[in-house]
């Protein structure tokens, strides 16, 4: 086992656009390391145990609720939480997930739904995240849907999903992008500043839609 290896995806899963700030892991837990060496059954990086789809409502572009828990329930299902004016980790996790979808079958794809929150509540309007968005999706047949709040209900979504609270003003957000199942369980998530995270995300996104 490669302990280095180890020690620097835990890092990255902790990494922001922002180098400040030291949050910890809203709920810390441990990875399956048969998948962090590569051995495993996904290319992503395991998660024992599974996390649970989170339950929480926040507002959509057009300012509509949407509850996630219920309107993605038994799809499959990427969650990410960033920003829109993010210089590096953002722009380029959205694009590994374009990547990742226009490999895969038309069907496949159709199952996906692909949910950014934004963790920058007073800048990422309504309007701005739905514009960002559209870079990302063309070419997909997979749902992409942005998502907004107060800094309540944001802090309370990552929360519900496992995530480390973002700092500096949503800045300093975790890196991690969370894929939930038709059961309804997160088995496995990728981290940012990978060079085959879109290879990752397609083979695993074929798997989960799959089972």
């Amino acid at each position: 086992m490669k302990v280095r290896s180890l020690l620097a995806a835990v890092v990255l899963l902790l990494a922001g656009c922002s180098a400040s700030g030291n949050a910890a892991p809203a709920s810390p837990r441990p990875s399956d390391l048969n998948d962090q060496t590569g051995s495993g059954k996904y290319d992503g990086v395991g998660l024992i145990p599974p996390l649970p789809r989170p339950q929480f409502t926040l507002d959509t572009t057009a300012g509509k609720p949407y509850p996630f828990g219920q309107r993605t329930a038994g799809r499959t299902t990427l969650l990410f939480f960033g920003y829109t004016r993010c210089p590096d980790v953002c722009p380029q996790t959205m694009a590994d997930t374009g990547v990742a979808l226009r490999s895969l079958p038309t069907a496949v794809q159709r199952k996906v739904t692909v949910v950014f929150v934004t963790t920058d509540v007073k800048h990422d309007t309504g309007p701005v995240i739905a514009s960002w968005l559209a870079k990302f999706s063309p070419g997909t047949k997979a749902t992409f849907v942005g998502l907004r709040g107060t800094q309540a209900q944001v802090d309370a979504a990552q929360a519900a999903s496992h995530v480390m609270l973002a700092e500096d003003n949503g800045k300093t957000h975790s890196s991690e992008v969370l894929l939930y199942g038709p059961d309804d369980y997160a088995h496995v998530q990728f981290i940012y500043n990978n060079s085959n995270e879109a290879k990752q995300m397609a083979h695993d996104v074929r798997l989960i839609a799959s089972s």
